[in-house]
């Protein structure tokens, strides 16, 4: 597997220390704490699943060394951690207004949205778009138990799943809307729909049930 150019031999320690959280094992993909840690490095967490799978491989001397140094002693571990995440906590303040190339990070970030009491990310768009999917227009609204239950996961109201799958309707081409419609939230939906919205509907599902990962 190739090397991600963030990737550094030090950023095992953190991946040994989620690991070692229970349930101890691999972490789901996009479980928030991996994309924490995600956001953490720049690294996308497809990269930091795999590099979990080899550290629970043991695959290397370098691997096996760690376990044996840390894997049995928490305390030690623990304070490798904190030490690393100063030294990342200094390399922050110096690229401290240095532009990021940010991709896969944006679908974790709040949108800018005027309204202060409503915020939501692109990667929650992602998971509406999902479910816009399987329902009828008629039924996307708030008193469909699947928006119910969509709603409870992603914590926003069913009112506002609803609002979002009627911005989506705008951005279908087979219902052809042709009235007015004024939300911030169209910009980000019609990026969403040109990603996803013309692309395999099982690639879609298949993301966005690891993507609800995050949300539990």
């Amino acid at each position: 597997m190739a090397k991600h150019p963030q990737w550094s031999d030090e950023y095992w320690l953190l991946l040994m220390q989620l690991y070692l959280k229970k349930p101890v094992g691999v972490k789901a993909l996009y479980s928030r704490q991996m994309v924490e840690l995600a956001l953490e490095l720049h690294i996308p967490p497809q990269f930091l699943y795999e590099q979990m799978f080899r550290l629970r491989s043991l695959d290397t001397p370098r691997i096996e060394k760690l376990w044996t140094d840390y894997g049995q002693n928490p305390r030690r571990l623990s304070r490798g951690v904190k030490l690393l995440r100063q030294k990342l906590g200094y390399a922050d303040l110096f690229f401290e207004g240095v532009e990021v190339n940010e991709t896969w990070e944006r679908d974790f970030k709040p949108i800018d949205l005027p309204d202060e009491n409503f915020s939501i990310m692109p990667v929650a768009l992602i998971v509406i778009l999902d479910l816009y999917f399987r329902l009828t227009p008629l039924t996307m609204v708030s008193e469909t138990p699947e928006i119910q239950e969509l709603a409870r996961l992603l914590k926003l109201k069913p009112q506002q799943v609803a609002d979002i799958m009627d911005v989506y309707q705008f951005c279908d081409p087979y219902l052809h809307r042709n009235d007015f419609l004024s939300s911030p939230l169209l910009g980000p939906c019609q990026q969403v729909w040109q990603r996803f919205g013309n692309d395999s509907p099982r690639k879609l599902a298949a993301l966005a049930a690891q993507l609800k990962e995050y949300f539990e």
